[in-house]
């Protein structure tokens, strides 16, 4: 039997023996005989608790030690790319110390932040939240940021191989992105390049080579652009203009947001403050007059929000006990007759206001809620046609 064999099966004797001796079976040093010979083609149902407790005890019989190990190949690289070594010292197979684990990886690697691809990673892994939500198929992802050298990433896809993790990478060298995708295919880790195909087909667009050099790279030294400092006015025009102040300058905003309490107007207008968008924010109250100049500016930088009734009282409920409020001095601010009397009060300003589009934000993230007034905002900056006016978003 060879060393990993052998690692391996001394890492499942070990496993078997701490679950033996957890059930109170006294003995430390061999696996129970009924579970090693437990046939391997028994089918799973049942409650998600019961197929974690039999795949914990499929873990302790050992069938879980089919899955081929990965073996090391020669592969012809790229003349052009610098020489890629697989010794024996680097083979992923070498699993010596690795952790046991149920849940599947995603090791999200970049020579930059990495902002790229876990946004790309997070966007993806919203098309399973049926199944990440109920623990059914539990998951974990690791971030590996400023990676710059071939040393590191070795390291990184051995550990991914270990763990049968699927990598997905930003590489923006070439030599390096290379290195990736050789290496994942020798040791058979699944991986996906997020950049690579992109900045191909903009290349072959343009008809010039890329640079080669991460976002932030010392070697490019670029100067402050515009847009950053464009970016930075609008972040501090839109902090100034919070919840309804300085009424008199919201001419010169962007993109003027107006709904009742707790709609999300301010968080909003941060995020679309830092897409360099100066952004003014008015809170519509009971009994208090709007500001004269809301309805002499530009009609088309005017949105509303609104909310579903429970789930803003809902949200009340919890800013009031954040905020230390007792059940007697929370007035009727989170009252269901006063929350919908005043989403009424703002339903008839809006319909006073029909140019002005009303976004519903319920259930939704301020991603969602920012995408769909960008594009009306731009849609009527080029004059394109609106399909209905007043339309609830």
């Amino acid at each position: 039997m060879g060393t990993v064999a052998m690692a391996v099966s001394q890492l499942w004797a070990n496993v078997g023996a701490v679950v033996l001796e957890i059930r109170g079976c006294g003995h430390n040093n061999q696996i129970e005989p009924e579970a090693a010979s437990e046939p391997p083609s028994r089918k799973l149902k049942g409650s998600p608790r019961l197929n974690r407790w039999s795949r914990a005890r499929a873990l302790r019989s050992g069938r879980k030690l089919d899955r081929p190990t990965p073996q090391i190949q020669t592969v012809q690289s790229d003349a052009s790319l610098p020489p890629i070594t697989l010794s024996p010292d680097t083979d992923a197979s070498d699993i010596d110390g690795v952790e046991v684990r149920v849940s599947k990886s995603i090791y999200i690697v970049s020579d930059g932040t990495g902002w790229t691809a876990e946004h790309c990673v997070n966007a993806a892994l919203g098309q399973f939240d049926y199944c990440l939500v109920d623990h059914g198929c539990p998951l974990s992802t690791h971030l590996f940021s400023g990676i710059d050298d071939a040393e590191k990433l070795v390291e990184i896809l051995k550990q991914a191989a270990k763990e049968d993790a699927l990598v997905v990478y930003t590489l923006a060298d070439p030599s390096m992105a290379a290195y990736a995708k050789q290496a994942c295919k020798l040791w058979g880790v699944r991986s996906t390049d997020v950049l690579g195909p992109i900045i191909e087909e903009i290349s072959s667009h343009l008809g010039v080579s890329p640079s080669g050099l991460p976002r932030g790279a010392s070697g490019r030294n670029l100067p402050l652009s515009d847009e950053y400092f464009r970016r930075i006015e609008a972040v501090e025009f839109t902090i100034k203009q919070d919840d309804g102040a300085c009424p008199q300058n919201l001419a010169k905003a962007d993109i003027i947001l107006t709904g009742v309490s707790r709609t999300g107007k301010t968080p909003l207008s941060i995020y679309l403050a830092q897409k360099g968008y100066k952004v003014a924010n008015v809170p519509i109250v009971m009994g208090v007059e709007m500001p004269k100049t809301l309805f002499k500016v530009d009609v088309s930088k005017v949105f509303g929000l609104t909310i579903n009734p429970v789930v803003l009282q809902n949200i009340r409920k919890a800013r009031a006990r954040t905020l230390g409020f007792s059940p007697e001095s929370r007035s009727n601010y989170s009252e269901m007759d006063y929350v919908r009397q005043e989403l009424e009060f703002a339903g008839r300003l809006f319909a006073e206001n029909p140019v002005w589009p009303v976004i519903d934000v319920t259930g939704k993230a301020i991603e969602e809620t920012a995408a769909v007034i960008l594009r009306l905002y731009h849609d009527r900056r080029q004059k394109f046609m609106m399909p209905r006016i007043s339309k609830r978003y």
